[in-house]
């Protein structure tokens, strides 16, 4: 071998370890990505009904134009409004499914 193909040798192999920790790095990033998605997901569902909870309770009779309620009914609401403009990262999870399953499901039209 000569030095020039040492060198090269040397450098396609870095290269592909590079690649492959990059590759390895860049999946476990997307991955909790994903877990993060699915648990904002979850404290989304959890403050939808915690507000409609909250709104059910306003209506009853004993309580209905209670400011301090109608103040955290109002809190809620906004909370809710708030948290539904970080809807891109907790769906990408679902977007990111439906892609999958469109994918496979092309795969078995063309067999």
């Amino acid at each position: 071998m000569t030095k020039l193909e040492i060198i090269l040798s040397a450098i396609l192999t870095l290269s592909l370890l590079f690649n492959l920790g990059l590759f390895i790095y860049a999946r476990q990033v997307v991955s909790r990505l994903i877990d993060i998605s699915g648990e904002l997901g979850d404290l989304d569902k959890m403050i939808t009904s915690f507000s409609n909870h909250l709104a059910s309770v306003y209506q009853l009779e004993t309580f209905y134009g209670d400011q301090t309620l109608e103040n955290l009914l109002a809190h809620a609401r906004s909370f809710t409004e708030q948290m539904d403009t970080f809807d891109y990262i907790y769906y990408f999870e679902d977007e990111a499914e439906a892609e999958e399953d469109t994918l496979s499901e092309e795969e078995k039209d063309e067999q």
